[in-house]
């Protein structure tokens, strides 16, 4: 870690947050921080907050945490969803938070982790999330599969430049459903509001990695997927509908391996792809999370797994 990195406060109450982009070892840390209060006599429960991990077989693409190395420490909205199912940030929310009370009332700690942040903030803050309109959104989709989703993003900015800033418009569904509500006379945003209000106290931590080291780590990460076996994975899912699945077909690192199976990419171009994608979506991330006023900033270039140990016992004395 660099020097210029904050002591952080210790974390006080029953809820933390762990944020921040992919690649700054948001998963490593909420271990770390879990297995802090158990050494301290307290139970700790990890929520997971990052929407591709809801999905049952998206191991590898996802950096899901193997189990072995969990700790044993129970780990909640993994492996949730099939492939062919959307997720749905309103139900995720009401699960989610059902899990976090449960959790508390039997006297423990949830460590929410992940770097969704419509996900994420849908837990902290007081968002609503209208119904579907069915008519709309089958208009919606038929546009998107007859034009393409430039259209639909240009209506988005129109109508909610902030949520066209942050959407990621690769995800038909989430771009579809961005507009849908935009559209909408009782609408709420599909941004985070200026001043959001909060649904309960929360240590919040923001995780900090210095650009050049974060957009090396990334493009790593790309080769290291697919040396993992990634399109491997992506057959198997492909064989139980992955390519059904508006959301997890649309997942990073997943498209580009769909695109090697298909024969249109080489490996090596899907690699590249991948990491490019990669960057432009922690770019989101960071945009995103910089806007949480209350999270303690906490910089982890540099940072290897003991240094994240550290760090968690600062977090939890």
């Amino acid at each position: 870690m660099t020097d210029s990195t904050a002591e952080p406060h210790p974390a006080s109450g029953d809820l933390v947050a762990i944020v921040g982009a992919t690649g700054t070892g948001k998963s490593d840390l909420a271990i770390a921080v879990a297995d802090r209060y158990r050494a301290a006599g307290r139970p700790a429960e990890i929520v997971n907050a990052d929407a591709m991990q809801f999905y049952r077989g998206m191991d590898i693409g996802t950096a899901k945490v193997p189990l072995v190395e969990r700790h044993g420490i129970p780990h909640h909205q993994l492996d949730v969803l099939d492939v062919t199912d959307d997720a749905s940030v309103a139900a995720y929310q009401q699960q989610a938070r059902a899990t976090i009370e449960r959790i508390t009332e039997d006297g423990g700690v949830a460590v929410l982790v992940g770097g969704s942040g419509l996900y994420v903030s849908s837990v902290l803050y007081e968002l609503d999330f209208p119904g579907t309109d069915p008519e709309l959104r089958a208009a919606l989709e038929r546009e998107h599969d007859e034009h393409g989703p430039g259209a639909l993003l240009a209506r988005l900015r129109d109508l909610d430049p902030e949520a066209a800033r942050t959407i990621d418009a690769r995800n038909p569904r989430r771009l579809i459903r961005a507009v849908e509500i935009a559209s909408r006379s009782d609408r709420v945003t599909t941004s985070l509001p200026a001043v959001p209000r909060v649904w309960r106290p929360a240590t919040v931590l923001r995780l900090h990695r210095e650009r050049e080291q974060l957009v090396a780590a990334l493009h790593d990460r790309a080769q290291r997927m697919f040396d993992q076996g990634l399109v491997d994975e992506v057959a198997e899912l492909r064989d139980v509908g992955l390519e059904r699945g508006r959301t997890a077909r649309a997942a990073i690192g997943y498209s580009q391996a769909l695109e090697v199976l298909h024969g249109a990419a080489t490996v090596d171009q899907a690699i590249e792809a991948t990491a490019v994608a990669t960057r432009k979506y922690a770019r989101r991330q960071v945009s995103w999370f910089r806007r949480y006023s209350e999270a303690q900033v906490l910089d982890v270039t540099g940072a290897d797994r003991d240094d994240l140990s550290a760090l968690a016992r600062r977090i939890v004395p």
